[in-house]
Parts: structure tokens; sequence; C-alpha cells
């Protein structure tokens, strides 16, 4: 098994070195800007962490894959951060912000291609279910996107329905990444399926927490605005819950004008009342403790050795437990 320190060593060299073309700079900076404000790379990290459990040394052929994972990730911020106007990203301006809508587009899709490079270095005995299992997921992750923007435009969603909406967006992903690790690593189909759920239902967990942490988060560790899902009136876990709960004018909350920063504070604070008087914040950090246990007896299903699953778990904890 690979240690943690190892990987950790490994992922600060990779991210590090991280190479884009050159020119034209105004295409390519904004990825080197990207991947320089940094980030947990969480999903690279899970795909090594599980090869690791199959293989004991590194190299090019799941290194770049896990890149890609990363890259296609950052892809993906880049044009949500367009659709939903946010204006930081992990403290600092983002890209559309930064230069503009045209340019941060044209550079998230070379960064779409660059991520399909990297992943196409996965070892030839299983490039092609490699190259299969990422263009699934970069395919649901669009689904999940559109999703998330049809939801804007209705007056109710059902739990169900966000569920499989954040399954798609961020679930799968994860997902992904803990069975490509597993895929290039030599471990068995079976292994490789648990290894998915523990991720997508960490996933799960993962989107559910964000959603808490957009409304009762520290702006400095959140790395954005705080109440911004209140302020764009968006289906959120807690507005859904809310709603579920019978939180009385939680529509009309959502709904008011939120131009100033005035009417901004008065609408999150408003919101935030209406949370409270049903419990939703309580209710939010349940179902996040739920879906991470969920997550690890999916993982148990592996057949792993116990410092593997320690491992697992040690992740879950890392991924989901930053402020609860």
């Amino acid at each position: 098994m690979i240690q943690e320190t190892v990987i950790s060593q490994a992922l600060q060299d990779l991210f590090g070195q991280i190479q884009f073309q050159a020119e034209p700079a105004g295409l390519y900076d904004p990825l080197r800007y990207m991947i320089a404000i940094g980030g947990k790379r969480l999903r690279p990290r899970l795909c090594l962490l599980t090869y690791g459990f199959y293989q004991e040394t590194l190299g090019p052929h799941i290194l770049e894959p896990a890149a890609g994972l990363e890259v296609y990730h950052t892809f993906t911020l880049i044009h949500d951060d367009i659709m939903d106007r946010s204006p930081l990203r992990r403290g600092h301006q983002t890209v559309w912000k930064k230069c503009n809508e045209v340019t941060a587009i044209l550079s998230g899709d070379v960064m779409c291609i660059d991520a399909f490079k990297r992943i196409a270095q996965a070892p030839q005995a299983v490039l092609p279910q490699a190259l299969a299992l990422f263009s699934q997921t970069a395919s649901e992750v669009c689904d999940g996107q559109q999703l998330d923007m049809d939801f804007e435009k209705r007056s109710h969603v059902s739990m169900p329905e966000y569920m499989r909406m954040i399954g798609l967006k961020t679930g799968v992903l994860l997902a992904c990444s803990a069975r490509m690790g597993a895929l290039i690593g030599g471990a068995s189909d079976a292994s490789q399926k648990a290894l998915y759920d523990y991720g997508y239902n960490l996933g799960l967990a993962f989107q559910v927490a964000d959603d808490y942490l957009d409304a009762y988060g520290d702006e400095k560790v959140f790395g954005k605005p705080i109440g911004g899902d209140i302020i764009n009136a968006k289906k959120s876990w807690l507005t859904i819950k809310a709603e579920e709960s019978g939180a009385a004018g939680i529509d009309e909350a959502l709904n008011a004008p939120a131009v100033t920063e005035e009417e901004k504070a008065a609408k999150i604070a408003r919101v935030k009342a209406l949370y409270a008087s049903v419990g939703v914040a309580d209710a939010a950090k349940a179902a996040i403790a739920e879906l991470s246990a969920l997550a690890i007896r999916k993982a148990a299903e592996a057949s792993l050795p116990a410092d593997a699953l320690k491992a697992l778990e040690s992740f879950a904890h890392a991924l989901v437990g930053r402020s609860f």
C-alpha cells in the first residue's frame, strides 16, 4: 500500500510542475491561473489512494490520469462560475471576472480537452475501460449541471430529484476517481464497483456539506461569499428541506430582491431564520453523517485490508468533516 505521505508529495510535485501549451497565452494562461490557485486535489488524491491499495509505485501511467481528473474538475469550475455569476473561487477572482466570459468559455473548453489527453495515458491494457469510464462520467457531470439550471426555473424540486442531480454533478466524478485508481491498479470488477459506490455516496455527502457551508460557513475558509445560494434563489439541499419541513414563507423569502448589499443581507438573514425555525442545519448535518457512513459501508464491500479501509475513512472525514 502506498502511504499517504508519498501520495501527498507526488501530488505536490505533479501540480507544481504541470505544463500547458505556452501560446496563445490568452487561451492557456487561465489554465495556469486556475491550477496555481490550488485546491485540495481531492479527486486525484482519491485516485492515487485507491491505486495504492493494489500497487506499490507511482508513475506517469497513473499520475497523468489522476491529473486529468483534476484538470477536468477545474474546467467545470470555470464554466460553473460563469453560469452562477460567481466573482470568487478559492478566495481569488474567477476566470470570467478576471478576464472575460469569452476567454473563460474557450479556456474551459481547452482544459476539458487536456483532461482527456491525460486520461489517455492510462496503460494500454485498461485504456478502453479508462476512457469509457471517464467519458461516461464527463457526460453525466454535464447532465447534472443542466438539471441544476433547470431546477432554477421550477417552483418545486423534490429531494429525490435533487439527490439525483447532485449525484450526477458531484458524485460521479469522485466515484470515477475512486474507480479509476482501482482500475489502473488492477482491482477486480467487484472491488472497482464497491469503490465507485464509496466515491459516489461520499460525493453526495460532500455536496450537502457544500450547501450547508454556503449558508453557515466562514467566507475565509469557504473561499467564496457566504449566502450565494440564497441570494440566487438556488434549489439547495437546505431550501428543499425547509420546504418539505413546512417553513412558512420560504418561497417568498427566496424570491425577494437582492440587488443592493442591504437587500442581500436582509434576504440571507430572513431565509436563515426560516431554516432555523424547522431545524434545517441539524438535519443537514445528520444527512452528511448518514451519507458518509453509507460510503464507508460500500467501501467495506471491496474486500480491502484494514489499513486500506482506515485510509478511506480518513479521506471521508477530511472531505466532509470540515465544519461538522
